[in-house]
């Protein structure tokens, strides 16, 4: 017999072992041999599941196969749904920034970090200006503390090739504390 592709246990007469430690409702636990565990299975018109095959004996059972699947994908969907998805958004900076777009840069990743997105600011260096490090890095340390109270520092800045970036996180605002934001804005 092939495994079909769809199926990750081994039901019924698939299981190949001598013995299996059988756990289930309405099943009286313990070590039974294969061909025992099996007729008990048929008995109640249920499927005999193979849920951990590493144990010694393998862990099997009794429920209708099915059924169990589908409780599989419906958790799976859950924890799928509960899990957080972060998205990164990328700032970009010059070595001499004027402060107009300083600050129109600095608004939009407020907007970012209060929607809940990580922010990675870099300062792109081409050419020459290279040699001007030094304003970049106090160009991002200063993008960093105007953002204090929006984000923390995940990582201070650091050179990779021709940028320098700085990577910040949104802080966790309670609720109160948004209104009181709200409230000092207006």
């Amino acid at each position: 017999m092939r495994k079909d592709s769809k199926e990750q246990h081994r039901i019924n007469e698939r299981i190949r072992v001598p013995e299996v430690r059988l756990v289930g409702d309405n099943v009286q636990e313990g070590i039974y041999p294969t061909r025992e565990a099996l007729k008990i299975a048929e008995q109640q018109e249920l499927d005999l599941v193979e849920i951990a095959p590493t144990a010694k004996p393998p862990v099997c059972r009794v429920i209708d196969y099915q059924k169990f699947v589908y409780q599989q994908k419906k958790k799976l969907k859950e924890q799928k749904a509960k899990s957080v998805k972060v998205t990164v958004k990328e700032i970009r900076f010059g070595p001499q920034t004027d402060d107009h777009d300083y600050n129109f840069k600095l608004k939009h990743a407020m907007n970012f970090l209060s929607e809940g997105s990580k922010v990675k600011a870099f300062v792109f260096f081409k050419g020459r200006s290279i040699l001007f490090k030094e304003q970049g890095e106090v160009l991002l340390l200063r993008f960093a503390n105007d953002l204090e109270e929006y984000a923390k520092v995940e990582y201070m800045p650091i050179m990779e090739g021709k940028r320098m970036s700085i990577m910040l996180s949104p802080k966790k605002v309670t609720p109160g504390a948004k209104k009181e934001n709200k409230k000092e804005e207006e």
